[in-house]
């Protein structure tokens, strides 16, 4: 019976599936902040010759004024 839901889909789309129900659970201030950790930004480097170029985001993160870094 565990491997049923296995014919339907992935371990990656059951995850996606069991957090977005957790996150509707939480309280607003909780949700947010989940929310928040759950944003990331994807970065690639081109390296030549063993020396790694600069680093460049897929999508740039949006500016946010709260924080002063973007997530990682």
């Amino acid at each position: 019976m565990s491997s049923t839901w296995r014919e339907f889909m992935s371990w990656n789309k059951y995850t996606q599936v069991a957090s977005r129900a957790l996150r509707q659970a939480l309280t607003e201030t909780d949700r947010v902040a989940a929310e928040k950790r759950a944003a990331i930004g994807v970065r690639y480097q081109l390296w030549e010759n063993g020396q790694g170029g600069e680093q460049k985001y897929v999508v740039p993160p949006a500016k946010d004024a709260s924080s002063g870094t973007p997530p990682v």
